[in-house]
């Protein structure tokens, strides 16, 4: 793909959010994207989300660093907002290292994030085994007990690595206020500090007051490329609670991630796979499990890049992406995947949900509600044609272009990209077309 024409505003920054239940292949446009940033920036999760690239023939797996990182000329921030495995951090750099990324001076950290301890990790296996049959299916990366600390205002940020007296004091009352909710789990506190007390100060030249760092990129009106992580349907507020990340996925959770004002986002790009597909446990109206769902799973290669769970497959869900823009209000959407659907005779769209034969008004919050509606598919024709090689919407065939078309008009937003193939260049720029 050509990125001749500026895809990135320098009047504001641009997000890149999940629209569905995540794995759109967010990290795919914003290393498109990278290419013309300055700054990429996280705002929110941690080392749940995976983001998967290929570029020049080498594949790589981003789970909690940004992947605009490359990019050479692009700097990565990790967001306040963002709660962070320190051990994982620095695995992950030296594997992004090994792969020959230069990542020295390059990589920053928010004063202000919380921390994610390995005692969160085993909470979180804890707490999946407390709920049994109605578990979640959690990543067990331990982000959901670290929100958890960071609600209750007990939890360990960044900058608390800098007086490890103090840092080691609240550490062991952290751990003490766990064992009393969950019993006894074996740990070893003292090792534990001793080795945050290494990696404090291997840490020390990532940190930054990432508000001042922020605001310096903004005045000096740099482009700006916000990463999400996970996506819509997966918010703590409006995905499909409680099968849902403990973090805020939706473009409210940039502002409050980053500490940067509404007025300082210019475009908020939505990332939509043409069919759905979620991992672990919940609700899925559109899931298929007969032939077409294994079909979707094996040619879209629907694996957790994190949990290495195969994911669940469906028929695209217009009901879910309304919603979704409704909330993020996206500015253009990048849809992806659409090559997967090349060999099927037919497809399906789903356009409404319908409970005691009448048309909901949108996705309900009720998943008792969401397990009674029948799905309304609208059925569209396939195209049977390989169409990785396309690089232009006039490429595509005709009954492709109409499977676009279907989704503008019903969402009412443009479709700026398209990924036909797992490369970079593997995608339809519609910009300027």
């Amino acid at each position: 793909m050509s990125s001749s024409s500026s895809n990135l505003s320098t009047k504001g920054a641009t997000v890149v959010l999940g629209s569905q239940w995540g794995d759109e292949g967010k990290g795919k446009l914003v290393d498109v994207l990278a290419h013309e940033a300055d700054i990429c920036a996280r705002c929110a999760g941690g080392n749940n989300a995976g983001h998967t690239i290929v570029a020049n023939g080498v594949k790589y797996n981003f789970h909690l660093i940004p992947s605009g990182l490359i990019n050479p000329n692009c700097i990565s921030l990790i967001g306040s907002g963002v709660v962070i495995h320190v051990p994982s951090f620095f695995d992950e750099l030296e594997k992004l290292e090994e792969k020959g990324l230069k990542v020295a001076n390059r990589v920053f950290i928010s004063d202000r994030a919380h921390l994610v301890f390995d005692f969160h990790q085993i909470v979180d296996g804890l707490k999946e085994v407390e709920l049994g049959g109605a578990s979640i299916g959690t990543t067990k990366k331990g982000i959901g007990p670290a929100y958890s600390s960071k609600a209750s205002r007990s939890g360990l940020r960044v900058h608390h690595l800098s007086n490890i007296e103090v840092f080691a004091k609240h550490f062991r009352q952290l751990v003490t206020n766990r064992i009393k909710r969950y019993g006894n789990f074996e740990y070893d506190v003292e090792a534990e500090i001793e080795r945050y007390k290494n990696l404090a100060v291997r840490l020390k030249p990532y940190v930054v007051d990432s508000v001042v760092f922020m605001h310096k990129f903004i005045n000096l009106n740099k482009k700006i490329l916000v990463e999400g992580a996970n996506a819509l349907m997966l918010d703590l507020d409006f995905g499909t609670y409680p099968f849902v990340t403990s973090s805020n996925t939706t473009v409210g959770g940039v502002i409050t991630g980053l500490g940067i004002p509404p007025s300082k986002i210019d475009k908020v790009i939505g990332v939509a796979k043409a069919y759905t597909t979620r991992v672990g446990a919940g609700p899925f109206p559109t899931e298929l499990l007969d032939e077409t769902g294994e079909y979707l799973q094996k040619f879209g290669v629907e694996i957790g890049t994190t949990t290495r769970r195969l994911r669940r497959c469906g028929w695209l869900d217009l009901v879910v992406l309304k919603y979704s823009t409704m909330i993020n209000g996206y500015t253009s959407l990048n849809l992806t995947k659409l090559d997967v659907l090349d060999q099927l005779p037919e497809l399906k769209v789903a356009t409404a949900y319908l409970l005691d034969g009448k048309p909901l008004e949108s996705f309900p919050a009720d998943l008792d509600i969401l397990e009674k509606v029948t799905v309304q598919y609208k059925t569209l024709p396939g195209w049977k044609i390989d169409i990785s090689k396309c690089r232009r919407l006039s490429d595509l065939p005709e009954n492709a272009r109409n499977y676009v078309k279907m989704i503008e008009d019903y969402l009412n937003v443009p479709i700026e990209w398209i990924g036909v193939g797992v490369r970079r260049e593997d995608m339809i720029c519609l910009n300027g077309e």
